[in-house]
């Protein structure tokens, strides 16, 4: 059963086809390494022992020991820009030189600037910013706030969602290999299904408001709970809500007097082809979490933003964090927004998701493996099934075609066991897209042969 719940994950750091895949693709120099690290490293599901080592990453690209290249589709959501952008590297070594630390009792020029261009893109009034190390911290400074607003302490949040690792964090998410074995969490966390099309108890019907109407149904049964916290949209395995979906909601938590927390940690910055998500689906929340990329994918850096109205905690610290206004940090984020703005990624993802959307739904035609296509920008998820009516989750079949793509050169995350999650940097070409898209092919080619699947 323990074995089970991690396959979920995609990722069980021992499984077979890893088992085998080292075996055969690392030389003694590597794997040395690999042992080396979990011998130093605790152990962890989805993190160590590693997969493999690496010595370099450029552009889109990760550099193993052996000097493999794999176009990387995951990189953890930090790489937007792609690693070592030279506008990005410019700015931290004048930073570096100009200003490499500010305590917390201080402010600097960077910072301000930061925070005056954050606030100045975010949708709506959300006009008040707090930076922290990372993302967690955030969700974190985003629970206390919204206590101290409402006077409630009770949350609403997604089944299946993630918000972050620490005891707070996890709480509030809906990922059960996180929790298990810890105990009694953060009390007062009400958990309700995710809006989800293909699976879950509404799948069946033709929109997702039904999931909308049952976080009515929780507000108008309990009216301690201040805060509905969810992710825009569902990064792990490329989740979709439509727009009329958070339309709803915003509708809702304004009847109850609920804050709506939006967030993207992992998703903001041009992912679904709009700076902020929530922008896609003409929604503002009361407070956004970013992060993850907000730091160029060099340094860990994340912004809390609020209306103007809940600026109401000056004798609260919130957060408090030794790096609260990192200089490197803010040249980070704001090196960051330039090349976005400056290489027009915004419309360059908008451009890649119908490119996308064509491809991989002509997969679908053809693989009697996938069971379901869905994303937006340039995030997306396949869902790989054994049979498309039980939509029997294919698991062992997802490992097996992640390992192929490993072995032409492509890295990407297996999620929920069976979800293939496609998420390149936002520079990437078309035609590296179309390198990407035929080494997938060819994997599910040699996955459906094996396997026994018609295609």
């Amino acid at each position: 059963m323990q074995q089970l719940e991690l396959k979920k994950e995609g990722d069980i750091n021992q499984s077979d086809e890893r088992q085998r895949w080292q075996a055969e693709r690392l030389d003694r120099a590597s794997r040395d390494l690999l042992e080396a690290d979990a011998r130093y490293f605790l152990h962890q599901a989805m993190s160590t022992p590693c997969l493999n080592a690496l010595e370099g990453c450029d552009g889109i690209y990760l550099q193993d020991l052996q000097g493999r290249r794999y176009m990387d589709f995951h990189g953890n959501n930090v790489h937007q820009l792609g690693y070592g952008h030279p506008h990005l590297v410019a700015r931290l070594r004048q930073q570096l030189d100009e200003l490499p630390f500010c305590p917390r009792r201080y402010t600097s020029q960077v910072a301000v600037d930061c925070a005056r261009r954050l606030t100045e893109l975010a949708p709506g009034d959300l006009n008040r910013v707090l930076f922290a190390p990372g993302g967690t911290s955030v969700i974190g400074m985003a629970l206390k706030l919204a206590r101290l607003v409402t006077g409630r302490h009770k949350v609403v949040s997604l089944w299946d969602s993630f918000h972050g690792a620490s005891m707070d964090a996890i709480a509030v998410g809906g990922t059960h290999s996180f929790e298990k074995g810890l105990g009694p969490l953060l009390p007062g966390v009400e958990r309700i299904p995710p809006p989800t099309r293909y699976r879950g108890p509404f799948a069946s019907q033709d929109d997702d408001l039904a999931y909308a109407d049952y976080l009515e149904y929780v507000l108008e049964k309990d009216p301690q709970v201040g805060v509905f916290l969810a992710e825009t949209v569902r990064n792990t395995d490329a989740q979709i809500p439509s727009r009329a979906y958070w339309q709803r909601v915003r509708e809702i938590c304004d009847r109850h007097g609920v804050l709506l927390v939006l967030d993207e940690i992992p998703i903001a910055l041009g992912r679904t082809g709009t700076l902020f998500a929530c922008e896609r689906y003409g929604i503002e929340p009361d407070i956004l979490c970013i992060g993850k990329g907000l730091g160029g994918g060099i340094v860990p850096f994340a912004a809390m933003l609020a209306r103007d109205g809940l600026n109401i905690a000056e004798d609260v610290s919130l957060g408090h964090y030794t790096h609260e206004k990192s200089p490197l940090g803010c040249a980070a984020a704001l090196a960051t927004l330039d090349v976005i703005e400056q290489e027009d990624l915004l419309a360059k993802v908008q451009d890649h998701e119908q490119f996308m959307a064509v491809e991989l739904k002509r997969l679908a035609r053809r693989f009697a493996l996938i069971g379901d296509v869905r994303g937006v920008g340039l995030l997306w998820g396949l869902e790989l099934v054994k049979d498309r009516k039980t939509r029997e989750r294919a698991s062992d079949e997802a490992d097996a075609v992640m390992y192929a793509c490993l072995d032409a050169g492509l890295s990407f995350k297996v999620s929920q066991g069976n979800v293939l999650q496609l998420s390149p940097p936002l520079i990437i070409t078309r035609d590296q897209l179309g390198q990407a898209i035929a080494m997938l092919e060819r994997a599910l080619e040699q996955v459906s042969h094996r396997f026994g699947y018609s295609h």
